[in-house]
């Protein structure tokens, strides 16, 4: 099973790094839970559950950590917006989106000489495309960015209780924009999914719970693959040139390599619902997993910006995983649970950094060190900075 176990103090989690065992584990609902794939991983302090209870933040369990016999219908509605059809008809409009960006990108750096493709191509892309796919109204994203970063520190970050309480005033602004846009959306004639949860006799705070997290991963997640993307092929470590990965079948492979070795999450957590047996080991009742989805080579101890526990307390760090990366198909999960929205992320991905690569032919890495995300479950760089 090749598995980690620690001391409590320094690592609660059972860390699973074979392929058959992850997959295995997702495939066995209801001996391993997703209970606990939503919880924060640093506790929250009372302070910061008193701002988050004002704004009357509710999690209920709906999709990704939801273990009940509801989970396959709410799962179905989800699943229409995310079909194979509608994603593939929806590529036009990905790409109209992507040149925009990349036309942005080229004005920015004949002007200054400099652009961060964070920002400028990675970053609002996946967000708009997310909420027209959804039949939402596209507005607020520079909110929406924000929020979606601080809510991913505070639920897999190691915050320090200041830097918790910053992030739950944060949680509790965006709780507070969704469960308006919710009430907007279930009121509007025409088709969108949080009007279709509500047909499905989903309540408004289950609503707001799926939305919550489905608006951060449907769209931050893909940022952040993005951005280790055009990283990795600005620094010249893909082994893909530059002007190469203007080809789409070219940016299609780079894309599947960095979701191999270092994709936006990299691991996910389950729990033990009773005795069991994994691999010949026994596991025991409530045992916390951490599952290696994928390759985590560029995460380590060395410029982590977590406070408290760091990564390689969780057994995150190049040593522990090894030199090897998992298969491509477990960057998505597996099971019932798999990501809806997988084929979306790789073509819209791919399509981001094949409009990028062709729009800004000739630039360079700028910054070589530039700060990363590293959270227990998400890592991207901050920013890409490229030039002439």
């Amino acid at each position: 099973m090749n598995a980690t176990s620690a001391s409590a103090r320094t690592c609660p989690y059972l860390v699973l790094r074979e392929p058959a065992a992850v997959r295995e584990v997702l495939h066995r609902p209801e001996d391993f839970s997703p209970a606990n794939a939503l919880i924060a991983v640093t506790p929250l302090s009372g302070p910061s559950l008193r701002v988050l209870q004002c704004a009357r933040f509710a999690l209920p369990p709906v999709l990704a950590s939801n273990d009940t016999s509801s989970h396959a219908g709410i799962r179905k509605v989800v699943a229409g917006f995310f079909t194979p059809a509608t994603v593939g008809a929806f590529e036009p409009r990905i790409r109209e989106i992507a040149q925009d960006a990349g036309a942005s990108a080229v004005g920015l750096l004949e002007t200054t000489g400099r652009v961060d493709l964070v920002q400028v191509v990675a970053a609002y892309p996946p967000a708009i495309v997310m909420l027209e796919l959804l039949g939402l109204p596209v507005r607020d994203l520079p909110e929406l960015k924000a929020w979606s970063l601080d809510s991913l520190e505070l639920f897999w970050g190691w915050p320090d209780p200041e830097r918790q309480l910053e992030l739950a005033h944060s949680a509790a602004k965006f709780y507070g924009w969704l469960r308006e846009l919710v009430f907007e959306a279930v009121a509007s004639s025409g088709r969108n999914l949080f009007k279709s949860l509500a047909e499905h006799g989903l309540s408004t705070p289950e609503i707001c719970s799926l939305g919550y997290f489905l608006l951060i991963a449907g769209q931050e997640t893909t940022t952040q693959l993005i951005s280790t993307a055009l990283f990795r092929l600005a620094e010249g470590s893909a082994g893909i040139s530059w002007d190469d990965a203007a080809s789409g079948s070219t940016a299609r492979d780079l894309i599947r390599h960095v979701l191999a070795t270092e994709s936006s999450v990299p691991t996910w957590r389950r729990i033990a619902t009773q005795d069991t047996m994994l691999d010949g080991e026994r596991i025991p009742a409530g045992a916390e997993i951490l599952l290696k989805l994928t390759g985590n080579h560029a995460l380590s101890e060395q410029g982590s910006t977590a406070r408290g526990l760091g990564p390689t307390a969780f057994g995150l760090g190049p040593t522990a995983f090894g030199p090897c990366p998992t298969a491509y198909g477990l960057a998505f999960g597996s099971g019932i649970h798999r990501c809806l929205g997988a084929k979306l992320a790789e073509l819209e991905a791919a399509v981001v950094v094949q409009e990028t690569a062709a729009a800004l032919r000739g630039v360079r890495l700028a910054d070589a060190e530039p700060e990363w995300i590293r959270l227990l479950s998400f890592q991207a760089p901050r920013t890409v900075s490229v030039e002439f």
